[in-house]
């Protein structure tokens, strides 16, 4: 029996879950094929992408022990680094110098909003993890499940549980309880994983949420969500059984090879569509009518 179960996840295209590659294939499933099965990485990221990894470099340096100046300058490297071919610059910005203004404000957009942050960074009593990378079998799952924590700290409410600490560098804040999905479900990957290789209960998960604009009415640049486990039950079954449904889906999809385009995508809708057209046989042609000349 367990050889059969060996054989079956050695059929399985993939490694392992992690919450991007689940959204990427729920949003995506070429896309998603390209990145994760593949595994080219050809598509650029966004300019507010770009400046909230590089914002992400700073406090893990910032948490990490580097003082506040020496963090910025570690997180301006990062985005200096990044070469203008991993942008997606838009289509209006073409020229040279076009994209070297945009580089600019770019960096102006980073300093704005790592200082917003660091202005009065939250405080925490100890710290047991920065940019901490786990994975965990979870029983009654098909792959293991991968997540990346912010930091792992002791909890605020629970001296003998954990807190994972989320931080995103946004352009407006999520609505009250709107995007309450989406936390939940990157919540949960990192639950397992911490919970798994740190041995302790794991109390909440809490996005700090940074807007990278000034507020026009000055109130606070950071907003702040919190997802308390103890509260959560039908959540972690409805998780377990999206991670085997969609573990199935792949093998079904992996036996017949076609993944369709999403157009709709707003972050690889045409990508996924040149992938597909690329894919296209010259008896796709043939086999169709020609428009009118």
């Amino acid at each position: 029996m367990a050889k059969k179960r060996q054989e079956k996840k050695a059929e399985l295209p993939i490694k392992h879950w992690s919450h991007s590659s689940l959204m990427a294939y729920l949003r995506n499933p070429l896309a998603w094929h390209k990145r994760y099965v593949e595994l080219v990485y050809d598509m650029p990221s966004n300019p507010s992408s770009v400046i909230g990894r590089a914002a992400h470099t700073a406090l893990q340096h910032f948490y990490g022990g580097i003082d506040k100046e020496g963090a910025i300058a570690l997180g301006m490297e990062y985005l200096r680094n990044v070469a203008d071919f991993e942008i997606n610059f838009g289509k209006k910005v073409k020229s040279n110098l076009a994209k070297k203004k945009k580089r600019e404000q770019m960096e102006r957009e980073y300093i704005q909003a790592i200082n917003f942050y660091l202005e009065k960074p939250p405080k925490y009593k100890k710290i047991l993890g920065v940019e901490y990378v786990g994975m965990a079998q979870v029983e009654g799952l098909p792959l293991p499940i991968k997540a990346v924590s912010d930091l792992v700290v002791q909890s605020a409410v629970d001296p003998k549980g954990l807190d994972i600490i989320d931080h995103k560098f946004v352009d407006i804040f999520s609505g009250k309880g709107a995007d309450k999905t989406l936390f939940v479900m990157q919540a949960i990957f990192n639950y397992y994983t911490v919970k798994k290789n740190f041995g302790k209960p794991v109390r909440r998960f809490i996005v700090w949420e940074c807007k990278k604009s000034r507020n026009a009415d000055g109130s606070p640049q950071m907003r702040k969500y919190i997802i308390d486990f103890r509260t959560f039950k039908q959540e972690f079954i409805i998780f377990n059984r999206l991670i085997r449904d969609a573990t199935a889906t792949i093998t079904v999809l992996m036996g017949t090879g076609i993944f369709l385009p999403n157009p709709s995508d707003m972050f690889e809708g045409e990508n996924s569509f040149d992938i597909y057209r690329i894919n296209l046989a010259p008896e796709d042609y043939d086999a169709h009518f020609k428009p009118d000349e």
